[in-house]
């Protein structure tokens, strides 16, 4: 009798354990749960494709930051309480609650936080660049997602203890290469934006004005970083500053 409860003790032990570990998952996940949405997070990640994604399927960005910490704590609770029913070695055990399972957490708090800033850095770049008239330009917000998504992953594999030398090589080619061809893809892009800090600072036309560029003329109604806008006989033409700088302008002074 005395032998089977001596069994058995570990075991009780490691229930309460693990039955403990639920619960305080569980509490410490409704409390950051509300924590982040006090501190607005829910309204910063609002309308992003994850959130939406995330809705779809019934839950929110919030919840599923805030069930990481509930996760976390449930699996320290499991792998104690396989520790203390003895099922396998400690040192084993310590080894991975110490190192590897913080380590995961972290990785995987980080990819979250990388899909919500990386869908962030797209609606603010997008919207930033709303105004440009380049068709070229509207794959820069996707260049800025997947940017964001890429070093997030690379925060998040170091963190598991993954060799990311080659990844980082990767990342400088492939910051060279968003210069060289961005360079070259975007030159109507940057000419015009030079030319528009010029127009901007001279103001050779003013809105009111009465100009001419080629074949299209008509009064100025807005001079802005990239384009000038003219109206003529109810017709408005958006004209690049790059055909400013290159077809020049003519100005129609008053009779």
């Amino acid at each position: 009798m005395v032998l089977e409860t001596f069994v058995d003790e570990p075991v009780v032990v490691a229930l309460a354990v693990l039955v403990l570990g639920l619960i305080v998952g569980f509490i410490v996940g409704r409390i950051n749960e509300e924590l982040l949405r006090a501190a607005g997070v829910g309204d910063a990640v609002e309308g992003t494709p994850f959130e939406r994604s995330a809705q779809s399927l019934g839950t929110s960005t919030v919840k599923i930051v805030a069930r990481l910490s509930s996760w976390f704590i449930y699996g320290i609770a499991i792998l104690t309480a396989i520790h203390i029913a003895q099922l396998f070695p400690a040192e084993a055990y310590w080894e991975t609650v110490v190192t590897f399972v913080p380590q995961l957490f972290v990785a995987v708090l980080v990819i979250l936080i990388g899909f919500v800033a990386a869908d962030k850095a797209e609606l603010a770049t997008s919207e930033s660049l709303r105004g440009v008239k380049v068709p070229s330009v509207s794959i820069i917000p996707r260049i800025v997602k997947y940017s964001v998504l890429y070093v997030a992953f690379l925060i998040a594999l170091a963190q598991v203890g993954i060799y990311v030398v080659p990844l980082l090589i990767l990342l400088s080619v492939y910051a060279l290469g968003l210069v060289l061809v961005g360079a070259f893809a975007f030159k109507d892009f940057l000419i015009s934006s030079a030319v528009g800090i010029y127009l901007l600072l001279n103001q050779p036309y003013g809105i009111g004005d009465e100009i001419q560029i080629g074949d299209r003329s008509g009064i100025v109604q807005e001079v802005d970083l990239f384009v000038t806008k003219i109206e003529a006989d109810s017709e408005e033409y958006v004209v690049p500053n790059r055909v400013v700088f290159e077809d020049g302008f003519v100005r129609v002074r008053d009779r």
